[in-house]
């Protein structure tokens, strides 16, 4: 007798297995809920969120709420990893949050820290002989690609009467990029703090230009929508941070002294990223903060960097 053929799994079998899948991965939020789970994403310039883990200032205002901190180079590996929902929180520049953004990515801006010009800058090699960003035509300049960096070279090739085509961009990680800089193997290099203050001390870079009249390198907190959801969470990251700016500032040779432990960058370095960071709370966006990261995405729009032309204020969350 002939055995039956196997057609294998029929299609209401194949919905009824997919829909119990959807329905424990619902089941898998929601006991991450249950459990107060908050996964933060923080990287080596984040020091409000860096204090805030150090003196252990949510853990009073959020009782019972499981904190998970995940280190990150910079931040467009942040927002990647939130908009896939391995975080819930977390803090970049103005740049990775335009690309994200443009990729349809469902991220939110919710809160923004005190403008940094200062702390970012193109770097060159100490004996260089380029002076002006005009200088910069046709040399090879490294950063981190969608990050503040990234705008931070698009501005600094406007400024100096340059094109996107006249240099040879290489993007890199900041670590990458301090090896291929100390190698030789690029004639620039776009960088923040606490990066850039550690090149700058060891004597082995020199500044082109800083970001003063360049980029308002701002500092964005960004989350899940499923976080904008809670509200009371958020005001209660914002309030701890915000305590956390303070007691940096009152307390500069303290968090130095565990920053540097922290991240690896030496005392020397930590000490110059510090001193020159702009200090003060968290707020929310205000119209004249939306419409700063605007000119971000439109010139990016304008250089075919980004696939879409965006609108910002689409992402930011309402209070």
């Amino acid at each position: 007798m002939s055995r039956p053929q196997d057609h294998g799994p029929s299609r209401r079998q194949v919905l009824a297995l997919l829909g119990a899948t959807v329905g424990s991965a619902a089941l898998l939020a929601d006991a991450r809920a249950a459990a107060g789970e908050l996964r933060i994403g923080y990287q080596k310039s984040s020091v409000n969120l860096m204090v805030t883990r150090e003196r252990r200032l949510l853990e009073s205002r959020l009782p019972g709420t499981g904190l998970k901190w995940v280190e990150f180079p910079a931040g467009p590996q942040i927002l990647e990893a939130l908009a896939v929902g391995s975080l819930d929180f977390g803090f970049t520049g103005d740049t990775p949050p335009v690309f994200a953004q443009a990729a349809g990515k469902d991220i939110w801006y919710v809160g923004l820290e005190p403008a940094k010009p200062a702390n970012s800058a193109i770097l060159v090699p100490a004996t260089s002989s380029l002076r002006t960003l005009s200088d910069l035509k046709g040399k090879r300049v490294a950063f981190q690609r969608g990050s503040s960096a990234h705008y931070l070279v698009v501005r600094a090739l406007d400024k100096g009467g340059l094109q996107w085509s006249d240099i040879t961009p290489l993007y890199l990680t900041p670590s990458d990029a301090r090896a291929a800089f100390e190698k030789g193997a690029v004639d620039a290099w776009g960088i923040w703090d606490p990066y850039y203050a550690a090149a700058e001390i060891d004597g082995s870079a020199r500044v082109l230009s800083t970001g003063v009249g360049l980029s308002s390198n701002n500092s964005f907190y960004l989350a899940s929508k499923a976080l904008t959801q809670q509200p009371a969470v958020l005001r209660s990251l914002f309030d701890a941070v915000s305590e956390a700016d303070a007691w940096t500032k009152a307390n500069l040779p303290a968090t130095a002294k565990f920053l540097s432990e922290a991240t690896g960058v030496p005392l020397a370095g930590t000490i110059r990223f510090l001193a020159r960071r702009t200090a003060g709370p968290v707020t929310a966006l205000k119209a004249s903060d939306i419409a700063d990261q605007q000119r971000v995405a439109d010139a990016f729009s304008r250089l075919g960097l980004i696939p879409r032309p965006l609108k910002v204020a689409d992402a930011v969350w309402k209070t």
